[in-house]
């Protein structure tokens, strides 16, 4: 697993270098935004900025305290409308749900800061059926009830799209590597094979945090295990494209 003088990215024809220089550079902003969009659906759940494990373990086995509409206006949906106005929608939930007051005071809220998305009809909800429908008291209902985390309904495609999508980008990323120059060998491999692991371990952790709560803990470290390994193979590849040169007796004796 060893790069010699004859593969190593200095050696590599100027063309070769640019495409490996582009694809790090759109794989990077992506993994960037990727985890941006996994603060803004996980974070903050607890109520405390940033991600944390709690975070994490609201987010698949529920708060099993709160409804599920509760859990949204406090997690991901905490920063789409006032404070009191969430009050008011959570003081409708815990004195009863009643359709009367619904009309009343609950309605024109939704109607002015969540029907844009979470209208029956709109096209956010149209590409993504996941997102609750909350038109009408019926609909708002289904969601006054105990939060008990992401559905095995909702948790499987994402799942399959992660596997498939993480382990394209991680094959890439590691052809990539291979071309730097990393001594020792092992540490090498060890990079190239953490993230591969990471998401596997990550993904059924999912599933497991539903049955018992401190396995978010796993998910939580296994995602920084990924996202070390990511950086540690882009700034490694990105260095060593262009500014690295092999010492010379490795040049010399390709080895």
């Amino acid at each position: 697993m060893g790069t010699t003088g004859l593969d190593h990215f200095q050696r590599q024809p100027t063309g070769c270098r640019a495409l490996y220089t582009m694809t790090l550079l759109v794989l990077g902003n992506g993994y960037l935004f990727a985890m941006i969009q996994t603060f803004h659906v996980h974070g903050s759940r607890d109520g405390r900025p940033g991600l944390s494990h709690t975070d994490i373990q609201l987010a698949y086995s529920g708060s099993q305290k709160d409804t599920r509409l509760e859990a949204a206006l406090k997690g991901p949906m905490s920063g789409m409308i006032k404070p009191e106005d969430a009050a008011v929608i959570t003081g409708w939930v815990r004195s009863g749900a009643g359709m009367e007051p619904f009309r009343e005071e609950v309605l024109p809220l939704m109607q002015s800061h969540c029907l844009s998305c979470h209208g029956g009809d709109t096209e956010i909800r149209m590409s993504n059926p996941h997102i609750p429908n909350l038109d009408s008291y019926e609909n708002v209902i289904k969601m006054v009830q105990l939060d008990t985390g992401q559905d095995i309904y909702t948790m499987v495609p994402v799942s399959h799209i992660h596997l498939f999508g993480m382990t394209f980008i991680f094959f890439i990323m590691g052809t990539i590597f291979l071309h730097a120059q990393v001594r020792p060998k092992w540490l090498k491999c060890l990079i190239i094979i953490t993230p591969f692991i990471a998401i596997f371990v990550d993904i059924m952790s999912w599933y497991l945090t539903k049955l018992y709560q401190p396995f978010s803990w796993v998910v939580y470290i296994s995602g920084i295990f990924m996202g070390v390994a990511f950086v540690i193979q882009w700034f490694t590849s990105m260095y060593q494209l262009w500014f690295y040169r092999l010492p010379a007796e490795v040049a010399e004796n390709g080895s």
